[in-house]
């Protein structure tokens, strides 16, 4: 017999539903925007005449090619509440520690700079292939008329890349809202304490295999 939209009742009057998607975006915003941010500046750093640029390049790209689930372990121990290395910089610095693994923003946070450091260089390769397609011309043109590096930056750069921040910008959101092997390795299937950590994908494997 037909059941109309009941067999997804559930789902609306799931308050893990929401908290997972509340989570998700969450974390996709304070990782995307720094993120593109940055990417931005290390291409345009990187655009510039100064030597090794083969070797920065490689070494930007290369967190993109690392394992998730080494990553995660690692950042796992960086940031752990009781021996990682932040905490033991924030206390040798006089300061108290954080529960970065335990608390709500905490969790947040190192997923975020997880995703931060995973997927800056990338963007910053497909921003630097980007700058090399925009004409000497305009530069060579605004350094005649005094621009200086800023201004440069924000009247030539990113106009003329707004097609392909465009695309890093949606690229990025599909990536940031899929979140799954960061906050599953990182945490384990529960999301971390008070599933601060629960992910749209990592609730979805959760009603699925769990």
């Amino acid at each position: 017999s037909f059941v109309g939209l009941a067999q997804y009742e559930y789902l609306v009057t799931d308050g893990r539903f929401w908290n997972a998607v509340g989570n998700t975006f969450i974390i996709w915003f304070i990782s995307t925007i720094p993120m593109l941010f940055l990417a931005m500046v290390i291409a345009f750093l990187l655009h510039q005449n100064i030597r090794f640029t083969g070797f920065y390049r490689v070494a930007f790209f290369l967190p993109n090619v690392t394992s998730m689930v080494a990553m995660a372990i690692v950042f796992g121990s960086v940031f752990s509440d009781t021996f990682g290395l932040v905490n033991s910089a924030l206390t040798a610095l006089g300061l108290d520690s954080v529960p970065w693994l335990s608390s709500n923003w905490g969790i947040k946070i190192t997923i975020a700079v997880m995703v931060i450091w995973r997927f800056t260089g990338y963007n910053a390769i497909i921003y630097l292939a980007g700058l090399q397609s925009i004409p000497t011309d305009l530069y060579d043109a605004a350094k005649v008329d005094g621009a200086n590096m800023i201004q440069v930056f924000f009247r030539i750069t990113v106009p003329m890349l707004r097609p392909i921040i465009l695309f890093t910008v949606i690229t990025s959101t599909i990536g940031g809202l899929s979140l799954f092997t960061e906050p599953q390795v990182l945490l384990g299937d529960s999301g971390g304490a008070g599933e601060a950590g629960m992910t749209i994908v990592l609730y979805q494997y959760n009603q699925a295999f769990t």
